[in-house]
């Protein structure tokens, strides 16, 4: 599957962002997917994962209660709805996809097929 992530931008602290991730050439719903990030100077770094079916989310400690996974399966897109963003949050995030048919755990545990060319988000305090 082809992934293409979109909606990055440059967001004041305290403010929202919602991020899109496209996909092509594959049965979308067949993948459990997730978003990652990497920051300046440091590793990549999980975000949050989505069941294939949207039924199950998992988010990084970090991100929970402030950043929320979702799916439109019949649109082929995954978004990542962003809020009380942090200087900290700055990053390239990248959508990625399983194998087909894997669990959501094989996202949790970076076990991925594709990932997107990478969105830059930059939080200003």
């Amino acid at each position: 599957v082809q992934l293409q992530a979109s909606g990055g931008g440059l967001v004041q602290a305290g403010g929202s962002l919602r991020l899109s991730c496209a996909a092509s050439g594959r049965t979308f719903e067949d993948y459990s997917m997730g978003w990652f990030r990497r920051a300046p100077g440091k590793e990549r770094e999980f975000v949050a994962a989505i069941s294939w079916s949207g039924g199950s989310t998992y988010y990084a400690d970090s991100m929970k209660g402030r950043f929320t996974i979702s799916r439109d399966n019949a649109k082929n897109m995954m978004y990542l709805q962003m809020t009380s963003l942090k200087p900290e949050d700055t990053a390239v995030y990248y959508c990625a996809a399983s194998r087909p048919t894997a669990p959501i755990k094989a996202v949790i545990d970076s076990d991925l097929e594709s990932w997107g060319q990478g969105t830059l988000v930059t939080v200003s305090s």
